[in-house]
């Protein structure tokens, strides 16, 4: 069997793991794609959840993410890395690459940065004196843990950014990002790994099929009106889309939706109602129900959630 998420691909024999490693992943039909709350015009985001639940499966997201586990431990997977983690542990991920943290532990204090897969092509990160975070960027794409005398400095300056707010933010932000540059890092994925040969996301199809996803998502998207867009059958653009994007159609317009959604219910005050028409879904019932499916929440219960732990720059 084989999970594709994005550029990464995770082999698996059908019916028996590899590797014990892969245990939650191999349990899984499908890994989940998780729905950032990140606007194209936010440069990071910030989520402070004292007390998490741990209760997330192991998912996947395009974003890079640093993730700071604090006073618990457990489990943890990048990956096809499988690790035990506590007191405290620091990872960054990069984009699509699957991971999830497991823990018993009632009290704990979780601080996660989000920030775009764009943030690798900025002209900045050309210059020499950026080299080093670039070059970090491209290690993330295979897991890394941050242990020793610098994890206690990027865990200081993650817990000040919490608090901060302004020019200071993006200043502390690409320092936490040139601590972790310079700091001794463990690579997580191993062998099992691979990059993907190749142009799945370069396809213009693709390409073409996405932005008009994304340019009417409040409007009816039926499967034969985007296979006619890209002179397909229906059966082969279904066939084709999926080999690509490693998801179905349906599953793709609904993660946009419901990205959009989460957008709306952060940054605006509509009603559920409204941001449920506005997103292309035909009836409240059916918006609610995909919603808690992709969030384990309803969009209401998001919208406290959001509010109490969000933070965006």
């Amino acid at each position: 069997m084989v999970y594709i998420c994005a550029k990464k691909v995770y082999y698996f024999e059908t019916g028996v793991c590899k590797s014990k490693i892969f245990t939650h992943l191999c349990a899984m039909s499908e890994l989940q794609q998780e729905i950032v709350p990140l606007h194209k015009e936010d440069l990071f985001i910030i989520l402070n959840h004292p007390n998490a639940k741990f209760d997330y499966p192991v998912h996947y997201h395009p974003e890079y993410e640093i993730n700071l586990v604090m006073n618990c431990s457990g489990t943890r997977v990048v990956g096809d890395s499988e690790e035990a983690f506590g007191p405290t542990d620091l990872v960054m991920t990069g984009p699509s690459l699957p991971h999830a943290w497991k823990s018993p532990d009632q009290t704990n204090h979780v601080i996660t940065i989000q920030f775009a897969q764009e943030l690798l092509h900025f002209p900045i990160l050309e210059k020499r004196i950026f080299s080093p975070i670039r070059q970090l960027l491209l290690d993330a794409e295979h897991g890394l843990s941050f242990e020793g005398p610098e994890q206690e400095a990027i865990k200081e300056q993650i817990i000040s950014l919490t608090r901060m707010q302004g020019f200071q933010s993006v200043t502390t932000f690409l320092n936490i990002l040139s601590l972790m540059a310079n700091a001794n890092r463990k690579r997580l994925v191993t062998g099992l790994y691979e990059q993907e040969l190749g142009s799945n996301s370069k396809s213009r199809r693709i390409a073409k099929v996405c932005d008009y996803i994304g340019k009417n998502l409040d409007k009816e998207l039926s499967l034969s009106d985007v296979a006619a867009l890209v002179n397909m059958s229906d059966s082969a653009f279904s066939h084709f889309f999926k080999k690509r994007t490693g998801m179905s159609y349906i599953n793709y317009v609904n993660n946009q939706r419901i990205a959009k959604a989460c957008t709306l219910l952060a940054d605006t005050t509509l009603s559920a109602a409204e941001i449920c028409y506005d997103c292309g879904f035909n009836n409240k019932s059916n918006f609610i129900r995909i919603f808690r499916k992709k969030k384990n929440m309803t969009p209401i219960e998001y919208r406290r959630f959001i509010g109490q732990m969000l933070i965006k720059y």
